[in-house]
């Protein structure tokens, strides 16, 4: 983009009420019917009549899928209101990034919930099979919101990596049980298997899919990059990425939270096609105004600059775990703290930490809000 400090979305928006027990098919409260009136008239949404009508209406295939296509564009609109120069649907197609995908994939039994973080859980899987690409994954929710949105658009995309992380690995485990006897030479050579068996099988063919139909740009969501931090496992992190977009003409960028950015920072410059890190920075920020040495978390940037990596940094700049509404004047600070160490204004964008789906509409919005006058006032600090 021309300007600078373009701001961008991360991927997951909280799910109204609406949306989610009308997609289940419960019957909602006069409360939450008129919760969508209100969002709905804040947001601009027109025909607003119609959407009332669906969600009085008996649970179909039809009513689901209408659900879902109202939720997204209100999300759409939510982020174009807010002032974001880059969108995606809040990601409000999708039940969570892991689940999501994984059954929309042969080869998966899911098993149960374990949690993630915060009150956050996800329906964990085996791998039984060999995974196997039986439909698209994204491809609906991104022609959605490419139909709906004249902004630029980054498509959210959960990595291989940690879909297998995630993962117990089954089949891969008793397929070489009887060739490795060293038991933790075993569980990485099981676990090699599945990774490039799902890039191939699975993964790449998403893409171009994605690509094919008009998808510009994908942030691939690596939360589990650094889990396993010996250098051989994240040679294999950054294998597994260059596997996954080699080849596309499209823009990739690479999204990681809570993790540990010094050993993250090492193995960035090796991440190929990799237009851009988004990474979280603000909940371990001081929260007070200044451009000292009261920013750190930012001081963490010098790792990735030090380690030789060339492309642009998505900045977090908003805790996405607090309802503290950073005020915009916090916001240009974080900004303009990060931009001088990196020494190249144009290479930074700017963003939440992560999702902020565990936060009501209410603060996000506000938050998002302060997030596009604060990058407004780091770029009028620079004119």
């Amino acid at each position: 983009m021309d300007k600078l400090f373009p701001t961008q979305e991360i991927g997951s928006l909280a799910k109204p009420s609406w949306r989610v027990k009308g997609y289940q098919g419960d019957e909602l409260t006069e409360n939450e019917i008129a919760e969508a009136m209100s969002w709905g008239e804040k947001l601009g949404i027109a025909n607003l009549e119609q959407l009332i009508q669906v969600l009085k209406n008996k649970n179909s295939p039809q009513r689901r899928k209408a659900i879902l296509e109202w939720a997204a564009k209100y999300a759409i609109k939510f982020f174009e209101i807010a002032g974001l120069d880059v969108v995606f649907n809040g990601e409000q197609w999708r039940s969570e990034m892991y689940e999501h995908f994984i059954r929309r994939v042969s080869g998966f039994k899911v098993l149960g919930f374990v949690k993630s973080f915060d009150y956050r859980y996800f329906n964990k899987a085996a791998c039984i099979d060999p995974p196997k690409y039986i439909k698209p994954i994204y491809l609906e929710e991104f022609l959605f919101t490419k139909e709906n949105t004249t902004r630029k658009i980054k498509v959210p995309f959960t990595g291989a990596y940690t879909l297998v992380d995630w993962t117990f690995n089954e089949f891969y485990e008793k397929r070489v049980v009887d060739k490795v006897q060293d038991f933790t030479r075993r569980k990485f050579e099981a676990k090699k298997d599945f990774l490039f068996d799902l890039i191939k099988n699975v993964i790449r063919p998403e893409i171009k899919t994605l690509v094919d139909s008009g998808a510009e740009w994908i942030q691939i969501d690596e939360p589990a990059a650094t889990t396993n931090p010996s250098s051989e496992e994240m040679e294999l992190f950054v294998e597994a990425f260059n596997e996954t977009v080699r080849g596309f003409n499209c823009i990739f960028s690479l999204h990681n939270c809570y993790s540990n950015y010094k050993i993250l920072a090492k193995y960035a410059p090796k991440l190929q096609n990799c237009g851009q890190l988004a990474l979280e920075f603000a909940n371990r920020d001081n929260p007070q105004i200044g451009l000292d040495n009261i920013r750190t978390s930012y001081k963490e940037i010098k790792f990735f600059e030090e380690y030789g990596f060339s492309g642009n940094y998505g900045l977090g700049v908003i805790d996405v775990h607090s309802n503290f509404v950073e005020p915009p004047e916090l916001i240009r600070d974080r900004i303009l703290y990060a931009a001088k160490i990196v020494g190249d204004s144009s290479r930074i964008w700017v963003n939440p930490d992560c999702g902020l789906r565990t936060r009501s509409w209410d603060v996000s919005f506000q938050k998002l809000k302060n997030m596009v006058l604060g990058a407004e006032l780091a770029r009028q600090s620079l004119e």
